[in-house]
């Protein structure tokens, strides 16, 4: 078996579903699951556990989508530079669903 190159390879740092109530919703996953909370304001909130992040988004402010972090986000797109630091462009799939392309170098050192 070979060993992979891990920083070559992109990778998911968060799925984002759409919910009605950002604290109802913080409330209810972090009584029913294991996971803490990294970040809540009133349009999101960012849950992690302990293999991947979860966004919860209203969705009249972000759309549903998967985020990955990408070395060459660029290369997507022009980048917007978010509250939280870090550098990232929208784009669709062949399908329409929303993906998120984060520039490594943004990312919170353990995330990435």
């Amino acid at each position: 078996m070979c060993k992979i190159d891990e920083m070559k390879m992109n990778a998911i740092d968060h799925v984002a579903i759409p919910v009605r109530d950002i604290q109802t919703s913080v409330d209810w996953y972090t009584e029913k699951f294991d996971c803490s909370v990294k970040y809540q304001d009133a349009t999101w909130a960012l849950l992690e556990f302990a293999n991947i992040r979860l966004a919860l988004v209203i969705p009249e402010q972000h759309p549903a989508h998967i985020g990955l972090v990408s070395s060459d986000a660029e290369s997507f797109g022009a980048l917007k530079t978010h509250r939280d630091g870090t550098r990232s462009v929208y784009i669709s799939d062949p399908s329409g669903n929303a993906v998120e392309v984060l520039a490594r170098d943004s990312m919170p050192r353990e995330t990435v």
